[in-house]
């Protein structure tokens, strides 16, 4: 008579993982459904928990909105998973939409800054992962992302290394030069 919800959700998790949200395009891959952070039980062995709590996101393509999908149609096809699965369920949703920076001055900016403090021609490239630029996409015409290397992003002991700070910050002052002569001649 037990009924872990833990169990029970596994396979709506199999399908939301198994679900082509797009193809993606030349810039994204396609858009992934991921857990961020799955709880539920009592830490004790002998107890089935009454409720389990996911935490998820998307992985975004912009193609996702191409393709006809709106945070609507997204929001229906997750609960249509859900609902096919006979779960019991609350659902919270916050939406972001994707973006991509088509090239123009600020793109040529910090590519040419990037030329300049490392003596390499940047790869223009998408596979970063969840933007926070989507935070102000919105309000910005252009939003590109630059930073030090991440090998460590997100992880115990995330950190940056003092030696590449110093091309960071000729990078940063180089893109605001080139910015700034741009636009005042």
């Amino acid at each position: 008579l037990v009924k872990n919800p833990i169990l029970r959700v596994a396979p709506a998790i199999k399908d939301m993982v198994e679900t082509v949200w797009d193809t993606g395009n030349e810039y994204f891959p396609q858009t992934s459904w991921q857990i961020s952070n799955m709880n539920g039980g009592t830490c004790a062995t002998n107890v089935v928990p009454g409720e389990v709590e996911i935490l998820f996101n998307f992985r975004f393509c912009p193609e996702l909105n191409g393709a006809g999908s709106t945070d609507a149609n997204l929001r229906e096809r997750v609960h249509a998973i859900l609902d096919k699965h006979a779960l019991d369920y609350d659902l919270d949703w916050e939406y972001s939409q994707p973006y991509i920076t088509p090239r123009g001055n600020l793109v040529e900016a910090i590519s040419r800054a990037i030329e300049h403090a490392y003596g390499v021609s940047p790869e223009l490239s998408t596979t970063g992962g969840t933007s926070d630029g989507r935070f102000i996409a919105d309000i910005c015409q252009q939003v590109i992302e630059f930073g030090p290397l991440n090998k460590t992003i997100h992880k115990l002991n995330e950190c940056v290394g003092v030696a590449d700070i110093e091309p960071l910050k000729d990078t940063y002052k180089y893109t605001m030069k080139k910015l700034l002569v741009a636009k005042h001649g």
